[in-house]
This record gives C-alpha cells, sequence and structure tokens, in this order.
C-alpha cells in the first residue's frame, strides 16, 4: 500500500509542477486567463497531494509499531527507498519553480499596480485609500 501512495503522491506532484510551469510561460505572454482557469486545478491537485501524504505517513507509522526493534530503513524495500527519493527532488522541483513563479507575479502585481497609481493617483484619508482631487490623467467627475 506505501508503494502506491508514494507513487500517487509523485504523480500528483508532477502535474503541480507541469501546471506551475504552465503558468510561469502563460505570465510571460500576459494570458492570464489560463492561469485563472487552473487554479481549482492546482487546489484539487494539492488537497490530493496532502491526503496521499498524510496515507503515506500512516503506512510508515504503522510499519514501525509492527516493528519496534527495526529500524525503518530496514522496513523499506529498495522500491520505496526509490520513490521516496523521488518524492523529495520533485518536492524541492516544486519549491523552486513556485519561487520563480511567485517572483513574476510579484513583478507583474508592481507593475499593474504602478500603471494604476499613475492613472488614477491615490491618497491616504486616514488608512483609507482614496482617488486623488489632481488626477493628471482622468478627470474624476462626482
Amino acid at each position: 500500500m506505501l508503494t502506491h501512495h508514494l507513487k500517487n503522491a509523485l504523480e500528483d506532484l508532477r502535474d503541480l509542477i507541469s501546471m506551475t510551469k504552465s503558468d510561469i510561460e502563460d505570465i510571460k505572454l500576459a494570458q492570464h486567463d489560463p492561469q485563472f482557469e487552473r487554479l481549482s486545478l492546482k487546489d484539487e491537485k494539492i488537497k490530493s497531494f496532502e491526503a496521499k501524504k498524510a496515507m503515506i505517513d500512516h503506512e510508515i507509522s504503522s510499519l514501525i509499531k509492527l516493528n519496534p526493534d527495526r529500524e525503518l530503513p530496514t522496513l523499506l524495500n529498495k522500491e520505496q527507498h526509490q520513490l521516496l527519493d523521488e518524492l523529495k527532488i520533485e518536492l524541492t522541483n516544486l519549491h523552486k519553480i513556485n519561487s520563480k513563479y511567485a517572483k513574476l507575479v510579484l513583478v507583474v502585481s508592481n507593475l499593474y499596480n504602478t500603471f494604476l497609481e499613475r492613472i488614477v493617483p491615490t491618497e491616504m484619508q486616514g488608512y483609507k485609500k482614496v482617488a486623488a482631487k489632481n488626477s493628471t490623467l482622468l478627470e474624476v467627475r462626482v
């Protein structure tokens, strides 16, 4: 059962990596709709991965409880060791790709905020941002 859960968790991780790579390509091309369409799919994959990880944890805990006198590495077969190594590698890959994506999102967000501030300048009134009365590009009429 552990091998089955490890394989399925790896599949989810690889799908998440693929979707994030697609997000990176789409953000570079300013194609935002496909990214928003993938959000629900990514959320489902994350939940699926978390559930499979919980099952992996449960299986490993069960193995340890059933064999308290043995070390964990001796309880796992060669394929399970290999799958755990692959899982670690894919988690590292996902972390790197997510970091790259986050940087791009931040740059795009700052760009849009700068454009918006130039088009409709704002000023603070207490804790609230409101459109400035001295807008240079737009005339605000009330």
